[in-house]
């Protein structure tokens, strides 16, 4: 007879252990691990199941693109690679509130209108709740279906009966499996659910949206389980205290990763922003020190966003540094390049760096326009308004070049930048005709002298 087998898991980052500890030795969280039993199946002789599919030549098999659900939004169509895939399992995660349900709620609208029915299952609200949201955003819809259920099984029997094309689970985390001793929301219930979702879009066709939980790192709960399980992971990003949201493709099997979508939240749900560039620098001031403009690119498309500095003489023994929407080590790391190649005392005053819009740069191509910043905040030299900033910034203080410079000039200069600073590196002859002037520069101690001229 099997025995039952009981082990401790934890909810972060699904590590197991035979006993129970405070702390979790795999990703260091506290009171994560929670106490599971596993009851296996007993063992039963037979015959060997046959198999389900057979091995085709790579060449016999067609990859015909022509088979995507168009999707009326283009920001979202872009995110997902050019449309819908059928058959593909897309997972959806950000923080409380950020507007998940309302973007796949407005989607289920969409294709319900271009696909065919659409079922929505929700784990989380009723049906009634629902409607009052679809009517909130003046949504209608004639083949779209609402359902309130947790068990897996169910949700099977209702996708059997209705045969929708698209699904839509809010969220993963409720579901669970009753043949599973474990409660719902484990790494385990997750991680055999997700299966049941990905075995079910493979071999029917429907495409399946999941709705994922996010951890307070603002990682999805159960991270490396559901990545690799699914086709596509997408985070809805962004400042709840701002109405833009970004739409980030992480992982996808079916298109480019890194690929951004940009929406602004809205009294009838997210409207999608065509032009993300004119809209982030609609509201800078001009001729303010301590601003510069970074070209930045989110997948395939550039983006200018403002980057604003404050350097103010501190009353601290030691200077305080403060970075929002960049990352903290490389403020740190270009302001150590700022104090030791361009002498500036940056170590007596305190340093803050904010990106408007509540946008996040991970790239370093951002660095040239963030030490510009700083340095015109430290000199009260205010930078020039038609100037925008592309490089990287060595340790030597050397400029270093950046991939797809010549998207980001063009770019620059549909908006009317009459001046980009780029590496010395930089090579292309297809430049923008259009009156722009490409300055290269080979050091942060060069791009300063021309950004910032001070009376000597």
């Amino acid at each position: 007879m099997a025995k039952t087998h009981v082990y401790y898991e934890c909810q972060n980052c699904g590590r197991r252990s035979p006993r129970y500890m405070g702390k979790c030795p795999n990703c260091g969280e506290f009171n994560t691990m929670i106490e599971m039993i596993e009851e296996p199946e007993p063992k039963t002789a037979g015959p060997v199941a046959a198999p389900r599919s057979a091995p085709q030549r790579l060449g016999d098999v067609s990859a015909d693109a022509g088979d995507r659900y168009p999707v009326p939004v283009e920001e979202l169509s872009r995110v997902l690679g050019g449309g819908l895939v059928p058959g593909s399992v897309v997972l959806v995660g950000g923080d409380p509130g950020i507007g998940k349900s309302t973007l796949l709620l407005q989607l289920a609208v969409l294709m319900d209108q271009v696909a065919g029915p659409v079922l929505y299952i929700s784990g989380e609200e009723s049906e009634r709740q629902i409607k009052m949201r679809a009517d909130r955003l003046e949504l209608a819809a004639n083949n779209l279906y609402l359902v309130t259920e947790t068990e897996v099984n169910a949700i099977l029997a209702h996708i059997e009966t209705i045969k929708p094309r698209l699904v839509i689970v809010d969220s993963i985390q409720t579901t669970y499996m009753e043949s599973k001793a474990s409660a719902a929301g484990s790494v385990s219930q997750v991680r055999e659910c997700a299966s049941q979702f990905r075995e079910l879009a493979k071999n029917s066709g429907i495409a399946i949206f999941l709705v994922g939980h996010v951890t307070k790192e603002g990682v999805i709960a159960g991270p490396r389980v559901l990545e690799h399980i699914v086709d596509t992971v997408l985070y809805l990003e962004g400042d709840r205290f701002q109405a833009y949201r970004l739409l980030r493709s992480v992982k996808n099997r079916f298109g480019p990763t890194s690929e951004v979508g940009v929406f602004e939240m809205r009294d009838r749900g997210l409207v999608e922003i065509t032009n993300p560039s004119e809209v982030f620098i609609a509201e800078r001031v001009v001729n303010a020190p301590g601003s510069a403009i970074a070209v930045t690119l989110e997948g395939t498309r550039p983006l200018l966003v403002e980057v604003q500095a404050l350097a103010s003489q501190t009353v601290y023994p030691n200077p305080r540094r403060t970075a929002n929407g960049i990352d903290f080590n490389r403020m740190l790391l270009t302001t150590a390049v700022l104090t030791r190649r361009v002498g500036i005392k940056l170590y007596e005053k305190d340093i803050f760096i904010n990106v408007i819009s509540g946008l996040k740069i991970d790239e370093p191509a951002a660095d040239l326009a963030i030490a510009v910043a700083i340095a015109s905040s430290a000199w009260d030299v205010p930078v020039p308004a038609d100037m925008a900033f592309i490089g990287e910034i060595g340790l030597s203080g050397e400029l270093r070049a950046v991939s797809q410079t010549a998207i980001r000039v063009r770019e620059a200069a549909k908006l009317g930048f009459k001046k980009l600073m780029v590496p010395r590196t930089f090579r292309h002859d297809d430049l923008p005709s259009n009156g722009v002037e490409v300055i290269k520069v080979r050091s942060i101690t060069d791009a300063l002298d021309i950004a910032l001229p001070r009376p000597r």
